[in-house]
């Protein structure tokens, strides 16, 4: 599986080039204690200005881009089979591109905002700059060619999921 948020911490990690140019666009405020940039402060500033999120993705999207291209042609010629690409923008980045199949997952806004207010720590207010960074979940579903409920546990994601990969498996050997 190849995981575009962890691309993400590599397309600006110190001494490369993404985070030399995200800390002159940015500043020196959005590198931590460590050297690196520290994300919170960065989200802070991007998440509150769209003009500063647009500057932020025309850094880090081609980098993770070329990074995903890589590791996919790699793991084709390899014959490694079915590859995932996990990643939220995946469709506004135009990554969709590099991939045969779209799988859209949705919830409920209300559920989405707990979860990512546990999972990363987040003011509702920093998880709602987030969602609106990405489109709507009805326009995502349209771009999907498979559209999957997660409003559930984990578990019942993983069975949904499972189930639809067996089914595609099915059809793909009969």
């Amino acid at each position: 599986m190849i995981n575009a948020d962890l691309l993400g911490h590599k397309a600006y990690r110190a001494g490369t080039d993404g985070w030399r140019r995200v800390v002159e666009t940015f500043g020196e405020g959005v590198v931590g204690e460590d050297g690196e940039v520290d994300r919170r402060r960065l989200g802070e500033r991007v998440f509150s200005k769209p003009s500063a999120r647009e500057k932020l993705d025309a850094i880090v999207h081609p980098k993770i881009r070329e990074m995903a291209g890589r590791k996919i042609d790699q793991l084709r010629h390899g014959n490694a089979g079915t590859i995932v690409f996990e990643a939220a923008l995946l469709i506004e980045a135009g990554w969709d591109s590099l991939v045969d199949e779209v799988w859209v997952t949705y919830a409920p806004e209300a559920e989405v905002v707990a979860r990512l207010k546990r999972s990363k720590g987040l003011s509702e207010r920093e998880v709602r700059k987030r969602i609106g960074a990405q489109l709507p979940p009805g326009e995502r579903a349209k771009l999907g060619q498979v559209v999957i409920d997660n409003s559930g546990t984990p578990e019942a994601l993983r069975s949904t999921v499972e189930g639809i990969w067996k089914e595609r498996l099915e059809k793909k050997d009969g």
